[in-house]
């Protein structure tokens, strides 16, 4: 079972209007204790962020900075003089929808260096709820009744004769165990690591079909 946003996210819209003011846009910081806000427009929608960092160029770029010419200064001078959400935000707002897979959410975090992103509704565009990275995390804790199932249906997935196979789950460990084929247990492997919830897998006596008896599979790819 593949674990999505809508299964781990809030569902309070940390957002600030377009026209919000610096001190609107820290004091929502302050409120829901996070280091970015998505802004949105009159729909809603979200058309980017402000994060603490845009914040903090009013502080520490010196103010003589203001007087430097060049195309490239001018459009960082008017960031660092912004005041409103429009001005100092950074665009286009990385999004995720309710369905989008934790992997994938967590892939876009790993990208573009955040920890947090909106959640927006996939038909009207507009903004539902926030994942936070340690929303994310929580897939870890999935109930071992849950991360054992899905092992199990891995094994039925991926090997042959799947009753010649055990798994040891534990605290989101996966030992595999038995006799498999060779291919079937590289792809055994990769299927288990897919699943959510699960930290590492490891192989233990494993005997590959079709060598000798001592024939144990190296440890992992």
């Amino acid at each position: 079972m593949s674990v999505e946003v809508k299964d781990v996210m809030g569902r309070v819209a940390i957002a600030v209007e377009m026209e919000a003011d610096f001190a609107e846009i820290l004091s929502a910081m302050q409120r829901f204790k996070v280091g970015a806000v998505a802004v949105v427009d009159a729909d809603r929608r979200p058309v980017g962020v402000v994060s603490e960092d845009d914040l903090l160029l009013r502080e520490i770029v010196p103010r003589r900075t203001f007087a430097s010419f060049g195309p490239g200064n001018r459009a960082r001078q008017r960031k660092e003089r912004a005041v409103r959400a429009a001005e100092l935000m950074t665009s286009p707002a990385i999004v995720v929808t309710p369905g989008t897979s934790v992997k994938s959410a967590a892939r876009l975090m790993h990208e573009h260096r955040v920890k947090q992103l909106p959640v927006i509704d996939p038909v009207t565009g507009r903004v539902c709820g926030t994942v936070h990275q340690f929303d994310l995390l929580r897939v870890f804790l999935r109930p071992a009744a849950e991360l054992e199932a899905d092992v199990t249906a891995a094994v039925h997935a991926a090997a042959a004769n799947p009753e010649t196979i055990t798994c040891d789950v534990d605290k989101g460990m996966v030992t595999v165990a038995g006799e498999i084929g060779d291919l079937e247990l590289r792809r055994l492997l990769r299927e288990i690591r897919e699943i959510d919830g699960v930290i590492d897998v490891a192989v233990g006596e494993i005997t590959v079909r079709g060598s000798a008896p001592e024939a144990v599979f190296p440890p992992l790819l």
